[in-house]
């Protein structure tokens, strides 16, 4: 068993902090992204068709790639501490806090970096008034968090859970395009503070 990943990409530092938070040991294969290793053929042929990592390969050879599919199959094969929740409820509202970390917050954060950043350039199709689309938008999602967080500990509830991992590397990540928390978000930041100690968050 092993994982496909990066270490400058937000969505296999998803699967890290998972992964730190459970106590599990997996090998880690870092693919240079910088040279778009993710994206020859034989990658494509062999581990992921769309190009993409984090990848977990198991032993019998199933590659199983998204973020969260990985982080479900620990969740199911290691179920403590419970990062999904626990009973039909929190689990659905565990799903939903990160959905919405994912569409409103990671989903603008990244499509901001991809349409203005000069690591893409070349590589993909730009449009940079689009990504001052989502840059507002990811904006508008750290107004959103921190009126939110002014009622709860964590983006969920009072659990640490997978949302708040998704919303952690959306929030890192964001500081490479320049959007950060802003002085008024005080919700937020105390919010980022403590979940950055958490020694996972160093993964």
């Amino acid at each position: 068993m092993k994982i496909y990943s990066s270490s400058v990409a937000p969505n296999p530092r998803r699967v890290r902090i998972f992964l730190a938070e459970k106590g599990i040991q997996v090998p880690f294969d870092d693919v240079d992204i910088t040279k778009a290793v993710n994206r020859q053929p034989e990658f494509r042929r062999n581990i992921n068709p769309l190009g993409e990592v984090p990848v977990l390969e198991l032993d019998d050879g199933t590659h199983i790639a998204e973020s969260v599919a990985i982080c479900r199959y620990f969740e199911e094969s290691h179920p403590h501490p419970p990062l999904f929740g626990t009973g039909a409820v929190e689990r659905a509202v565990v799903e939903m806090w990160n959905r919405r970390m994912e569409f409103h917050l990671l989903l603008p954060v990244a499509q901001t970096f991809r349409n203005t950043s000069d690591f893409f350039k070349g590589r993909i199709p730009q449009v940079a008034e689009y990504g001052e689309v989502c840059r507002n938008a990811a904006e508008k999602s750290y107004e959103w968090m921190n009126e939110e967080l002014a009622g709860r500990r964590f983006i969920a509830g009072d659990r640490f859970t997978i949302a708040d991992i998704t919303a952690l590397c959306a929030v890192d990540f964001g500081r490479v395009s320049k959007i950060r928390i802003k002085p008024e978000h005080r919700n937020l930041a105390r919010w980022r503070e403590e979940v950055s100690s958490r020694p996972s968050a160093k993964a």
